[in-house]
């Protein structure tokens, strides 16, 4: 068994070196026909190199604490709420390094390495339903409501059927320290970055709001987004959008990932196939929006020219030949037309 897991690993290096080597002549390539500097190129292979070799090594180690878990609950059970937080941070951590490396990677790669984390939330939630099932959640909840009425005590058993699902969606990547929106409701959001360098940005828990993006991100992260708009410039690197319902997003990317949406509308213009996982009700259609100086901020980013991508959307949980029926293209009788933020001013926060 080890012996076939030494092997494992070695195929798999033996691919990562493999496609090492191949995106080092395609930037060499393209630095010749851009007439770029070895210098400009060098980084990018040096940020790929470097992925293959930390993802590789985070995903080893999250393996090995998820493995941990059975022995820990036997030994010690009390910690193993604390040890699900941190396994569920290290994926969020492995997530964030895809994002933040997607816009060097194949698109392959790029897919392969989601399908490996969203196996591994998958082995986590279901360790957690397994070794914390939900009467370890709803024990204390039930003992308080001896105190309260009859009614009252129905209302907290709902309650905690609610709660229990959401727990192992606690530590997703909020990244705190990046700015952002987050905790919003019924407010214009504005963000102008023209003339600005911005790396990460979060977009979290927002209601009925609507959002501008002026300008470029390097990466931008979407979370629990409810009966709101999203309108955001290039995007350079990836978009991750995780449990949004009742929403429209205008984004141009290099990459864009969504999980968990349910009714709602992507005017996308991207550079790969859009990816979505355990979503229903989504509709798709072109990249819809203008503002002063979007053309350059697009021909900067790489995303001047249409691909045609935003209707070629692989859906993850859906295997078959047949169309998937969880999305679909966006009638233009039912499209909003161009939004065009030249004609309109107003702003409640602004950053």
């Amino acid at each position: 068994m080890e012996e076939s897991k030494e092997e494992a690993e070695a195929a798999l290096q033996k691919k990562y070196s493999s496609m090492v080597e191949r995106l080092n002549k395609r930037h060499q390539s393209r630095s010749d026909n851009n007439n770029e500097s070895e210098s400009s190129s060098s980084p990018a292979f040096e940020s790929t190199s470097s992925f293959f070799t930390r993802f590789s090594n985070l995903k080893s180690s999250i393996e090995s604490q998820l493995t941990h878990s059975h022995s820990l609950s036997s030994s010690d059970p009390s910690q193993l709420k604390p040890h699900f937080e941190q396994i569920s941070a290290s994926i969020s951590h492995l997530e964030k390094l895809v994002a933040e490396n997607s816009y060097f990677l194949p698109s392959y790669d790029v897919r392969s390495s989601l399908k490996t984390i969203a196996d591994l939330k998958h082995t986590l939630e279901t360790l957690i339903s397994q070794l914390l099932p939900k009467k370890k959640f709803s024990f204390k909840n039930k003992a308080a409501t001896n105190k309260d009425t009859t009614n009252n005590n129905n209302n907290n058993n709902n309650n905690n059927n609610t709660v229990t699902p959401q727990e192992p969606k606690q530590p997703l990547p909020l990244n705190r320290d990046s700015p952002g929106f987050r905790n919003k409701s019924g407010e214009l959001l504005v963000g102008d970055f023209r003339g600005s360098e911005v790396g990460e940005f979060t977009v979290s828990d927002l209601d009925s709001c609507e959002v501008r993006i002026i300008g470029c991100v390097r990466t931008l992260f979407v979370h629990r987004l409810k009966n709101s708009r999203v309108y955001v410039g290039p995007v350079m690197g990836s978009v991750l959008i995780e449990d949004v319902e009742g929403c429209i997003f205008a984004m141009a990317s290099h990459q864009i990932r969504i999980h968990a949406a349910t009714r709602s509308d992507f005017y996308l213009r991207v550079r790969s196939r859009p990816i979505i996982e355990d979503s229903n009700g989504v509709r798709f259609a072109p990249y819809c929006l203008r503002y002063e100086g979007i053309e350059e901020d697009l021909r900067g980013a790489g995303l001047d020219a249409e691909t045609g991508n935003w209707g070629n959307v692989d859906d993850f949980k859906w295997l078959r030949a047949v169309q998937s029926p969880n999305w679909s293209i966006l009638p233009e009788n039912v499209r909003v037309g161009i939004v065009d933020f030249n004609s309109e001013n107003g702003k409640e926060e602004e950053i």
